[in-house]
């Protein structure tokens, strides 16, 4: 019997159908956003698999060549495979006024031969009057090692999976791309369905990102107006053994279901991956054989079912060649019942497209956050009759007596990290301003039952375009404007680097004495001067306070809406209706929506909810007793942000914050004044 796992994330969307509606030009919402930014020379477009990203950047490229004077448009993208994405689309068919053409030896994804062989095709096609050509990361970097920026003069370079790139100097593409815009003569645009990065990295410079214009399609836009997927559960479910051996704990054999398999290298491996591929074959049924025409194993379940298994991790090339072109036909893209499980390790992550998915289930915890969300994405397509879907991590239980314990409790909080962080891209965006005596309604937002009130903290949302307009007393706002874009676009980005630092979700989960303005203020505010450094101090904390705001405003809504429990008593989350319930709610309950309030709510608290109904309480104990072993005094500079705080304290209550002091937030940063007095004297002395 299948177990019952309390989901961490559990959204339920309205399904209005406007985000696969097209408008008289043949533009999904999506891709006529991006259109009306189309004259932008350097644009990157932020939005989910399965949007349309492929054919936004048609219609742009085509505008840019038509009649925006530029020579040629060249489309980058990371592997061979994604070069389908670009192939002809008679865009006319649909009401735009011209068609999607490459010509076949412009299609460098296709091209049989060496890297070297490419690097040649693209310089003939540079100097050749075609206007389109395709080709990968790699080829795109060695055709500029060669060629120079100065080749690429007066063309479109549009990116895809722009998530690829990085300011790192060891990225070549990354660099490329600041030669590029340091030259300013060509256009760029950057197109990604995630654009965290697991290693931390920013994708761009600060420079050079503000010379881009954004285009943000949200999760919630593109979920929300579908037709027939109303539901999306994330969760984790922890096993103690082989995970071959508990998988059909998790996994549903009636759900249309891809299973990541983990890495060799990583701790939930048996480190034969055949072996492990077979023995969830041989735990599913009864073995039949293969299809002759596509390769798929054939397996007679106990409830009376033929599976059709796609095996995407046999190595054999005749095999799994037979196996990929079968899952790529373009006849049975619409047929359900072509394919039932396939189970993968590399491959049907990235641009692959399999609508009919209902089941993402990643063994093993995946360090890249961008990975996840791509995994993620394999299961949010629509298709007729499906109304839920949800993605499974499934993670081997830390174990005290192993020696890996650490890196077993560090893989457990780096999936709950992940959970929190979805959450955030699942939900309605956010708008914040301060509440003041002059704040009035805006149009567009509906404020609930009693309407806008002028006398307290308002929450307004808008269904059209999914976004949240909530007031906050003594909230700061930024003054310039890339604290402005930040604050707008950037949000989750701050926020991924908040719950992914290990000290930060430690002491968030599991150390009973943390003060949660440690967390929201001293680690949040750390982390926002690290990440932009270039920002004068009041914008630093604008910053702070908006991603501390979006952060615990979901969490508080979600424990508002749910009782506080995360789930029920048998696993199954009550209604969800995208938190706006919640939020309104949270706004009417507590006296007063308030910076304050927020900072003093740890962000983390909901989380560990959901993980002691997860995880076996024993092992739970253990985690916190490990945590608890390495506890860290405090650091210089966390002494000296303290500092900075107890003077705005005594800026704001003409005295300085107590060391005897009830309250554990003003006794906190009162020891932080004394740790640098102690520090000085300490020096003093020599």
């Amino acid at each position: 019997m299948r177990q019952k796992i309390a989901p961490s994330v559990s959204v339920t969307y309205a399904r209005n159908g406007s985000s696969t509606r097209s408008n008289e030009l043949g533009m999904r919402p999506m891709q006529e956003r991006a259109y009306e930014k189309r004259g932008e020379q350097y644009l990157l477009i932020k939005s989910p698999p399965a949007s349309g990203k492929s054919r936004a950047l048609m219609f742009i490229a085509l505008d840019k060549l038509h009649n925006q004077g530029l020579k040629q448009a060249i489309i980058v993208v990371p592997e061979r495979s994604i070069g389908a994405s670009f192939a002809d689309e008679a865009l006319s068919a649909s009401g735009f006024w011209a068609d999607w053409t490459v010509a076949p030896k412009w299609n460098l994804c296709n091209a049989p031969g060496s890297e070297g062989g490419k690097v040649n095709a693209l310089g003939a096609f540079l100097d050749s009057d075609d206007r389109t050509l395709v080709c990968t990361h790699a080829t795109f970097r060695f055709a500029v090692d060669r060629f120079g920026v100065e080749a690429f003069d007066d063309r479109l370079i549009a990116v895809d999976e722009f998530h690829h790139v990085s300011a790192n100097p060891d990225n070549r593409l990354g660099a490329h791309l600041a030669e590029f815009i340091a030259r300013d003569r060509c256009h760029i645009v950057a197109m990604t369905g995630s654009y965290f990065r697991g290693d931390a990295e920013p994708v761009l410079g600060p420079e050079d990102e503000s010379r881009f214009d954004t285009v943000t399609y949200t999760y919630y836009e593109q979920l929300n107006g579908y037709t027939w997927l109303k539901a999306l559960d994330i969760g984790y479910f922890f096993y103690t053994g082989s995970y071959v051996d508990d998988i059909l704990k998790v996994l549903d054999p009636a759900e249309k279901t891809i299973i990541h398999i983990p890495s060799v290298q990583s701790r939930e491996s048996t480190k034969d991956k055949f072996r492990e591929a077979e023995h969830i074959i041989q735990e599913l049924g009864e073995w039949q054989g293969r299809d002759p025409d596509t390769g798929f194993h054939l397996v007679w379940t106990a409830e009376g079912r033929t599976l059709r298994i796609a095996d995407l991790v046999d190595n054999e090339p005749s095999k799994r060649e037979r196996v990929s072109a079968a899952l790529k036909d373009p006849a049975r893209k619409n047929d359900r019942d072509h394919v039932d499980i396939i189970i993968a390790l590399g491959m049907a992550k990235e641009g692959f497209d399999w609508i009919w998915c209902e089941h993402a289930l990643t063994v093993g915890y995946r360090s890249s956050l961008t990975e996840i969300v791509q995994i993620i994405g394999r299961a949010t397509r629509d298709a007729e009759g499906k109304t839920r879907a949800r993605f499974t991590n499934l993670i081997a239980e830390p174990d005290a007596s192993e020696e890996a314990v650490t890196e077993a409790v560090n893989d457990t909080l780096k999936a709950i990290a992940a959970s929190l962080l979805m959450e955030q891209v699942l939900a309605p965006r956010f708008n914040f301003s301060p509440k003041r005596p002059d704040s009035g309604p805006i149009e567009g937002y509906d404020y609930g039952e009693g309407g806008y009130d002028p006398d307290k903290p308002n929450v307004g949302f808008n269904e059209d375009t999914g976004q949240f307009q909530i007031e906050i007393k003594g909230l700061a706002e930024p003054k310039s404007e890339e604290a402005e874009r930040i604050c707008k676009e950037d949000l989750n980005e701050v926020i991924a680097a908040f719950v992914q630092d290990k000290t930060t979700i430690e002491r968030g989960m599991f150390d009973e004495e943390t003060i949660p303005e440690e967390l929201t203020q001293v680690r949040m505010g750390k982390i926002v001067k690290d990440r932009y450094p270039e920002l004068g101090e009041e914008d630093q904390e604008a910053v702070r306070q908006h991603a501390v705001a979006a952060l615990n405003l979901t969490q508080r809504a979600k424990q508002t809406i749910l009782g506080g429990g995360g789930a029920g008593e048998e696993g199954e989350v009550k209604a969800n209706t995208a938190l706006i319930d919640g939020i309104r709610k949270l706004a009417m309950d507590v006296r007063e929506l308030d910076i304050d309030m927020i900072d003093r709510t740890n962000p983390f608290g909901e989380a560990y909810a959901i993980l002691s109904k997860t995880m076996n309480e024993k092992r739970l104990k253990e985690i916190e007793a490990v945590i608890a072993a390495k506890k860290v005094k405090m650091t210089p500079e966390e002494a000296r942000d303290l500092a900075r705080r107890a003077l705005r304290f005594k800026q704001e209550r003409d005295r300085l914050p107590s060391i005897t002091s009830p309250d554990a937030w003003e006794k906190r940063m009162a020891e932080g004044v004394a740790f640098l007095a102690q520090m000085k004297r300490d020096a003093a002395n020599g």
